[in-house]
Protein backbone atom coordinates (compact mmCIF):
# COMPACT_ATOMS: atom_id res chain seq x y z
CA UNK A 1 0.00 0.00 0.00
CA UNK A 2 1.01 3.67 -0.63
CA UNK A 3 -0.60 4.66 2.49
CA UNK A 4 -0.77 2.74 5.38
CA UNK A 5 -2.41 3.87 8.61
CA UNK A 6 -2.38 1.36 11.45
CA UNK A 7 -4.50 1.27 14.86
CA UNK A 8 -4.47 5.24 14.85
CA UNK A 9 -6.10 6.73 18.02
CA UNK A 10 -6.23 10.79 19.32
CA UNK A 11 -7.78 11.97 22.37
CA UNK A 12 -8.15 15.55 23.40
CA UNK A 13 -7.97 16.85 26.57
CA UNK A 14 -6.47 15.30 30.27
CA UNK A 15 -7.79 13.09 32.86
CA UNK A 16 -11.73 12.70 33.23
CA UNK A 17 -12.12 15.23 30.50
CA UNK A 18 -9.82 13.54 27.95
CA UNK A 19 -12.22 12.47 24.49
CA UNK A 20 -11.04 9.78 22.30
CA UNK A 21 -11.46 11.40 18.76
CA UNK A 22 -10.10 8.65 16.95
CA UNK A 23 -10.70 4.95 18.21
CA UNK A 24 -8.03 2.82 16.27
CA UNK A 25 -8.21 3.81 12.82
CA UNK A 26 -6.73 1.58 10.39
CA UNK A 27 -6.56 2.25 6.54
CA UNK A 28 -5.18 1.29 3.45
CA UNK A 29 -4.67 3.48 -0.07
CA UNK A 30 -3.05 2.49 -3.29
CA UNK A 31 -0.95 5.29 -5.24
CA UNK A 32 -3.26 7.02 -7.33
CA UNK A 33 -6.43 6.82 -5.12
CA UNK A 34 -9.79 8.80 -5.21
CA UNK A 35 -10.74 8.76 -1.39
CA UNK A 36 -13.73 10.17 0.05
CA UNK A 37 -13.84 10.16 3.97
CA UNK A 38 -17.78 10.95 5.00
CA UNK A 39 -19.06 11.34 8.37
CA UNK A 40 -21.12 13.85 10.47
CA UNK A 41 -19.58 16.50 12.15
CA UNK A 42 -17.44 15.26 15.47
CA UNK A 43 -16.99 12.07 13.50
CA UNK A 44 -12.89 12.49 13.47
CA UNK A 45 -12.32 12.98 9.94
CA UNK A 46 -10.62 16.29 10.04
CA UNK A 47 -8.68 14.93 12.64
CA UNK A 48 -7.74 12.60 10.84
CA UNK A 49 -6.77 13.88 7.77
CA UNK A 50 -4.77 16.60 9.85
CA UNK A 51 -2.81 13.11 11.21
CA UNK A 52 -1.88 11.69 7.69
CA UNK A 53 -0.69 15.53 6.85
CA UNK A 54 1.57 15.74 10.23
CA UNK A 55 -0.20 19.06 11.17
CA UNK A 56 -1.87 16.78 14.19
CA UNK A 57 0.06 14.39 16.61
CA UNK A 58 -1.66 10.71 16.74
CA UNK A 59 -1.49 9.53 20.36
CA UNK A 60 -0.81 5.83 19.20
CA UNK A 61 -0.25 3.96 15.62
CA UNK A 62 1.52 4.26 13.09
CA UNK A 63 1.50 6.04 9.30
CA UNK A 64 3.45 4.72 6.73
CA UNK A 65 3.64 7.36 3.55
CA UNK A 66 5.41 5.53 0.24
CA UNK A 67 7.85 3.39 2.81
CA UNK A 68 8.16 5.83 4.74
CA UNK A 69 7.12 5.82 8.65
CA UNK A 70 5.75 9.40 9.52
CA UNK A 71 5.56 9.19 13.25
CA UNK A 72 9.14 8.30 13.57
CA UNK A 73 10.24 11.32 12.21
CA UNK A 74 11.77 14.45 13.75
CA UNK A 75 9.65 17.86 13.66
CA UNK A 76 12.61 19.13 11.15
CA UNK A 77 12.20 16.00 8.81
CA UNK A 78 8.40 15.64 9.07
CA UNK A 79 8.27 19.78 8.15
CA UNK A 80 10.75 19.18 5.50
CA UNK A 81 8.70 15.84 4.03
CA UNK A 82 5.35 17.68 4.45
CA UNK A 83 6.46 20.42 2.13
CA UNK A 84 7.94 18.11 -0.54
CA UNK A 85 5.33 15.22 -0.64
CA UNK A 86 1.70 16.85 0.53
CA UNK A 87 -0.48 19.27 -0.20
CA UNK A 88 -3.41 20.50 1.86
CA UNK A 89 -6.74 21.92 0.33
CA UNK A 90 -9.08 23.71 2.87
CA UNK A 91 -12.39 25.26 2.92
CA UNK A 92 -10.61 28.75 3.65
CA UNK A 93 -8.61 29.78 0.83
CA UNK A 94 -5.68 30.89 3.48
CA UNK A 95 -3.98 33.03 0.03
CA UNK A 96 -1.44 35.59 0.67
CA UNK A 97 -3.34 38.63 0.19
CA UNK A 98 -0.70 41.04 -1.37
CA UNK A 99 0.53 38.44 -3.81
CA UNK A 100 -1.11 37.67 -7.23
CA UNK A 101 -2.59 34.64 -8.50
CA UNK A 102 0.77 33.60 -10.18
CA UNK A 103 2.37 34.65 -7.22
CA UNK A 104 0.59 32.44 -4.71
CA UNK A 105 0.56 29.78 -6.64
CA UNK A 106 4.91 29.87 -6.92
CA UNK A 107 4.94 30.21 -3.23
CA UNK A 108 4.47 26.20 -3.37
CA UNK A 109 6.31 26.10 -6.62
CA UNK A 110 9.33 27.48 -4.11
CA UNK A 111 9.29 24.76 -1.83
CA UNK A 112 9.53 22.04 -4.50
CA UNK A 113 12.87 20.41 -6.27
CA UNK A 114 10.49 19.84 -9.57
CA UNK A 115 7.42 21.86 -9.89
CA UNK A 116 5.04 22.10 -12.81
CA UNK A 117 5.24 24.46 -15.19
CA UNK A 118 3.50 27.63 -13.67
CA UNK A 119 1.93 28.76 -16.68
CA UNK A 120 1.08 25.45 -17.51
CA UNK A 121 -1.02 24.96 -14.77
CA UNK A 122 -2.63 27.95 -14.38
CA UNK A 123 -4.09 27.47 -17.87
CA UNK A 124 -5.01 23.39 -16.36
CA UNK A 125 -7.03 26.03 -13.39
CA UNK A 126 -8.76 28.32 -16.22
CA UNK A 127 -6.70 31.55 -14.35
CA UNK A 128 -4.45 32.24 -16.76
CA UNK A 129 -6.20 35.53 -17.84
CA UNK A 130 -6.27 36.21 -14.07
CA UNK A 131 -2.78 35.51 -13.35
CA UNK A 132 -1.86 39.18 -12.30
CA UNK A 133 -4.80 39.51 -10.20
CA UNK A 134 -4.61 39.86 -6.34
CA UNK A 135 -7.13 37.53 -4.27
CA UNK A 136 -9.48 40.61 -3.08
CA UNK A 137 -10.40 40.65 -7.18
CA UNK A 138 -11.18 37.14 -7.57
CA UNK A 139 -14.30 35.38 -6.41
CA UNK A 140 -13.96 32.73 -4.56
CA UNK A 141 -13.99 29.83 -7.21
CA UNK A 142 -11.33 31.19 -8.50
CA UNK A 143 -9.72 32.28 -5.20
CA UNK A 144 -10.22 28.08 -4.47
CA UNK A 145 -8.72 27.88 -7.70
CA UNK A 146 -5.50 29.48 -6.90
CA UNK A 147 -5.32 27.51 -3.87
CA UNK A 148 -5.54 24.57 -5.67
CA UNK A 149 -2.83 25.40 -7.90
CA UNK A 150 -0.16 26.57 -4.72
CA UNK A 151 -1.01 22.90 -3.37
CA UNK A 152 -0.54 20.65 -6.64
CA UNK A 153 2.01 23.09 -8.20
CA UNK A 154 4.98 21.19 -6.45
CA UNK A 155 3.48 17.34 -7.68
CA UNK A 156 2.43 16.46 -4.40
CA UNK A 157 2.49 12.78 -3.58
CA UNK A 158 -0.99 12.71 -1.62
CA UNK A 159 -3.49 16.04 -2.07
CA UNK A 160 -5.76 16.27 1.40
CA UNK A 161 -8.76 18.71 1.19
CA UNK A 162 -10.95 19.18 3.60
CA UNK A 163 -14.27 20.23 2.78
CA UNK A 164 -12.94 22.16 0.06
CA UNK A 165 -16.27 23.08 -1.65
CA UNK A 166 -17.70 23.89 1.54
CA UNK A 167 -18.29 27.78 1.54
CA UNK A 168 -19.06 27.50 -2.62
CA UNK A 169 -22.21 27.98 -4.56
CA UNK A 170 -23.38 24.66 -6.21
CA UNK A 171 -21.83 25.49 -9.70
CA UNK A 172 -19.07 26.47 -8.21
CA UNK A 173 -18.35 23.47 -6.09
CA UNK A 174 -19.02 21.49 -9.25
CA UNK A 175 -16.34 23.51 -11.02
CA UNK A 176 -14.10 22.92 -8.17
CA UNK A 177 -14.61 18.95 -7.75
CA UNK A 178 -13.46 18.86 -11.54
CA UNK A 179 -10.99 20.29 -11.04
CA UNK A 180 -9.66 17.92 -8.06
CA UNK A 181 -11.09 15.50 -10.03
CA UNK A 182 -8.34 16.41 -12.62
CA UNK A 183 -5.65 16.73 -11.27
CA UNK A 184 -6.04 13.44 -9.47
CA UNK A 185 -6.28 11.60 -13.33
CA UNK A 186 -3.53 14.19 -14.81
CA UNK A 187 -0.74 14.45 -11.93
CA UNK A 188 -1.66 11.09 -10.07
CA UNK A 189 -1.86 12.57 -6.66
CA UNK A 190 -3.67 10.17 -4.15
CA UNK A 191 -6.61 12.52 -3.10
CA UNK A 192 -7.76 12.36 0.37
CA UNK A 193 -10.84 14.14 0.77
CA UNK A 194 -13.29 15.13 3.80
CA UNK A 195 -17.13 15.97 3.16
CA UNK A 196 -19.77 15.58 4.86
CA UNK A 197 -22.24 15.94 1.29
CA UNK A 198 -23.11 11.92 0.99
CA UNK A 199 -23.62 12.84 -2.87
CA UNK A 200 -19.36 13.18 -3.11
CA UNK A 201 -18.82 9.77 -2.86
CA UNK A 202 -19.93 8.56 -6.36
CA UNK A 203 -16.69 10.14 -7.65
CA UNK A 204 -14.62 8.68 -5.62
CA UNK A 205 -12.21 5.06 -5.49
CA UNK A 206 -12.80 4.75 -2.39
CA UNK A 207 -15.20 5.63 0.45
CA UNK A 208 -14.84 5.53 3.91
CA UNK A 209 -17.12 6.05 6.31
CA UNK A 210 -16.91 7.43 9.94
CA UNK A 211 -18.95 7.94 13.00
CA UNK A 212 -17.34 8.57 16.82
CA UNK A 213 -13.98 7.73 15.80
CA UNK A 214 -14.60 4.46 14.45
CA UNK A 215 -14.62 3.26 10.71
CA UNK A 216 -18.18 2.41 9.98
CA UNK A 217 -17.39 1.34 6.09
CA UNK A 218 -14.71 0.98 3.77
CA UNK A 219 -15.23 -0.60 0.17
CA UNK A 220 -14.80 0.64 -3.53
CA UNK A 221 -17.12 2.38 -5.59
CA UNK A 222 -17.97 0.22 -8.55
CA UNK A 223 -20.30 2.59 -9.95
CA UNK A 224 -18.31 5.89 -10.02
CA UNK A 225 -19.53 9.16 -11.86
CA UNK A 226 -17.48 11.83 -13.23
CA UNK A 227 -17.96 15.27 -10.83
CA UNK A 228 -19.80 16.85 -13.59
CA UNK A 229 -22.45 14.46 -13.51
CA UNK A 230 -22.89 14.47 -9.46
CA UNK A 231 -26.33 15.97 -7.93
CA UNK A 232 -27.25 17.01 -4.60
Amino acid sequence: MFLQLDHITKSYGTGDNAALVLKGIDLGLSKGDFCVLLGPSGSGKSTLLNIIGGIDHMDGGSITIAGHMINRMTDRQLTRYRRTHLGYIFQSYNLIPNLTVRENIEVGAYLAKDPLATDELLQVLDLYEHRNKLPNQLSGGQQQRTAIGRAVVKKPDILLCDEPTGALDYATSKEILKLIETVNQLYKSTVIMVTHNDALKYMADRVITLKDGVITGNYLNEGKLPAEELEW
